[in-house]
């Protein structure tokens, strides 16, 4: 058995793209959720008001992150199901007969979702491919493909692969002119840089990645504006102004985003996520962002000491909080991958990109050692990529 005073190193913790950290976070975490057991098996009644409040918190935290009041935030088990939740919500005649945009570096389950709706919901899915010899698709690009017949426009604010990061005042004032909808992708940049989501129809994120939180907690915000005219078909209880109607011929939709609710609402996820969104908020104003932008321009100087080709954008205006290497091939990729993590410099890949994403919990001397490491991981890289 592990040693119970054993504490992990996350010091060479690159993985923010996948897992958010925070000093302490195992305890934490660990003393609210039995916390919140010894409250579900009291056999008093607080209960489901303890649950509900850490809930609600969740959500407000989430809001007062992207500049929205928490009567527009709703929540969902992932940011797929949130988006499909939103699609269904809409009007039929809102998408029927025009265009759904999205780009070729989307999130994969975004596309494989909107690519099962099209039928369903009578759209034109027009995917806006990466270009041969480009790492991401451009916002130039983009805004091509986005023309007068697109009904609504799936942006990824900051790409799982490159890092990329939108233009979103540029996309947003060209869509308001085609008279799209604007739905975004939050999920690889909130938490680390600011997002107004009051300019868009749509947002959703995981509690995951920088918000520091868990699995099954996700956040989306929809426009106040659009509210009234969605009606999600996947209704229940708390769906409702007073969740407590048992009138089965009076039912009524929230005139908020509760409406986006339906059955008992999942409560651990929040509970679970509460404290990194509390950790978060509570840092100083861009001391999270000063601290991975430092580190990323030593990410950068490691990658060109060795010539690796870097997908992600340089200029700090134009990326997120990763920087992304493409690698030869996926052999290549795999062994730089594993050689790393072995060390305790904690990263993944996708394809033959490797991903770094350095945060709170990441050190400088961690990125020395790095430093050190890589060169003699290339050459077995290199030499399994020659096998």
């Amino acid at each position: 058995m592990e040693d119970p005073r054993h504490q992990p190193d996350f010091s060479g913790w690159l993985m923010y793209h996948s897992v958010g950290r925070f000093p302490g976070q195992a305890e934490i975490v660990a003393g609210v959720l039995r916390q919140a057991a010894l409250d579900w098996f009291d056999t008093g009644d607080r209960r489901w008001g303890s649950a509900g409040a850490q809930r609600v918190r969740a959500m407000q935290l989430f809001g007062e992150l992207i500049g929205v009041d928490l009567e527009t935030v709703f929540t969902a088990e992932n940011v797929t199901q949130a988006f499909a939740a939103f699609l269904l919500a809409l009007p039929p005649e809102r998408l029927r007969g025009r265009k759904v945009l999205i780009a070729g570096d989307c999130f994969p389950s975004l596309h494989f979702l909107a690519t099962g709706m099209a039928p369903r919901l009578g759209f034109e899915l027009e995917t806006v491919p990466i270009l041969p010899g480009e790492h991401y698709v451009s916002d130039d690009a983009f805004v091509e493909a986005w023309t007068d017949d697109v009904a609504l426009a799936i942006i990824t604010w900051v790409t799982s692969t490159s890092s990329k990061l939108a233009d979103m005042s540029r996309l947003v004032a060209h869509g308001r002119r085609m008279g799209s909808l604007i739905a975004v992708d939050v999920t690889q940049g909130v938490g680390l840089l600011p997002f107004d989501a009051t300019q868009v129809d749509f947002a959703a994120s995981t509690a995951l990645k920088w918000l520091c939180g868990m699995p099954g907690a996700c956040f989306a915000h929809v426009s106040d504006n659009l509210l009234p005219e969605l009606a999600p078909p996947n209704r229940g209880w708390f769906s409702q102004p007073p969740p407590l109607n048992w009138d089965l011929e009076r039912f009524t939709f929230a005139a908020d985003a509760r409406r986006f609710g339906n059955g008992t609402p999942s409560m651990l996820p929040y509970t679970a996520s509460l404290p990194g969104l509390e950790w978060l908020t509570s840092r100083p104003k861009n001391q999270v962002l000063a601290h991975n932008r430092r580190l990323s321009a030593r990410l950068f100087e490691i990658a060109d000491a060795n010539g690796l080709c870097v997908a992600t954008p340089r200029r700090e205006e134009e990326r997120g909080g990763s920087v992304m290497v493409a690698m030869p091939s996926e052999a290549e990729a795999e062994a730089l991958q594993i050689g790393l993590s072995s060390e305790g410099l904690s990263c993944d890949r996708r394809g033959v990109r490797v991903r770094w994403s350095p945060g709170a919990v990441t050190t400088e001397e961690a990125l020395d050692r790095m430093a050190d490491l890589v060169p003699q991981l290339l050459r077995t890289a290199t030499a399994r990529g020659e096998r």
